[in-house]
This record gives C-alpha cells, structure tokens and sequence, in this order.
C-alpha cells in the first residue's frame, strides 16, 4: 500500500493564514504608532523577511510531512500558495482600514506626502499638486491587484529559492 501524498494547498492555505495573520499584526503595529502613511524602506524590508521566512517554513513543512521529499514545482506551488493568501488577507485589512477605520486615510497620506513633492519639484503649483492628488484617489484601487501580483511573484522567488535549497529526490528504483 503507499502512502498518502500531502497536498500543497493544505500547506499553502495553513502557511497563508499564518502570514496574513502576522501581516495584519503588523499592520496594526503600525497603525498604533501612527507609521500606516508612510512606506518606509525598513517597513518594506520587514515585511519581505517576513514572506520569505513564512514560506521556507511553509516549504520545510510540506517537505517534513512529505517523508523528506520535495520537488521544485511543490515549493513553487506551497511559495505562490502562501503569498496569496497572506495577500489577500493582508488587503482585506488594509481595505478595511483604508475604508471603514480611517476613511480619510488618502488625504492624510496626501497631506504627509505634500511638503516631500514640493520639496522634489520645487516648480510644482498648488493645482498641479491638487490634480494630482484627485488623479491618484481616482486610481487609489489598482493597488490591490497590483500588491497582489507583486506578492505572488515574490513568492514565487522565495518558493523557488527554498525549493533549491531544501530539494531532495525520490529515488528512481
């Protein structure tokens, strides 16, 4: 009799919630510090230590249950599997957050970010600035799709990393 074969989605799906769930810790960190409005270069790296160090554990995980086995295309699959769904969880607290908690989120942000893009383009009037700023809250949801795409790419970088690592093949005979 063989054995039952684990199933990447299970893995994928665990792994996923565990990320959204950190990633919505860390989203509320830093709401409460009042850091949400700006994207800071540390805040960015965080948060892909943070993918990248789920999904090798998601990755070591499948392979553990696996009997020690992986193959590259599974990493990939867990990888992608675990940045969609932290993704997507991480996206519904950030609509939440941008729509319900703090509806005026865009204009704070536009406020925080003002004297920074007039201090860049110095010859920027008052209009420009404000046309801008109605052009970007018009344009304000491409976000979520475009987070999810980027998210999904990185996990397949980091699936695919921790596949060339953690690689082991089941002999032939």
């Amino acid at each position: 009799m063989e054995e039952q074969q684990p199933k990447t989605g299970k893995f994928a799906l665990n792994y996923g919630l565990l990320l959204g769930l950190i990633g919505v810790v860390f989203g509320v960190m830093l709401y409460t510090q009042k850091m949400h409005y700006e994207t800071s270069t540390a805040v960015i790296v965080i948060s892909i230590v943070i993918l990248a160090a789920i999904i090798f554990l998601g990755v070591n995980a499948f392979k553990k249950a696996n009997g020690g086995y992986l193959t590259i295309s599974e990493a990939l699959k867990v990888g992608v599997g675990i940045a969609l769904v932290g993704a997507i969880i991480s996206l519904i607290y950030q609509f939440v957050l941008t729509n319900f908690i703090e509806p005026d989120f865009m204009d704070k942000a536009m406020e925080i970010a003002k004297p920074k893009a007039m201090a860049q383009n110095p010859n920027m009037t008052e209009e420009q600035w404000e046309q801008g700023v109605e052009m970007q809250k018009s344009f304000a949801w491409i976000q979520y799709p475009v987070l999810l795409i980027m998210n999904c790419v990185l996990g397949l970088i980091f699936g695919l990393i921790s596949g060339l690592i953690l690689k082991k093949s089941k002999a032939d005979y």
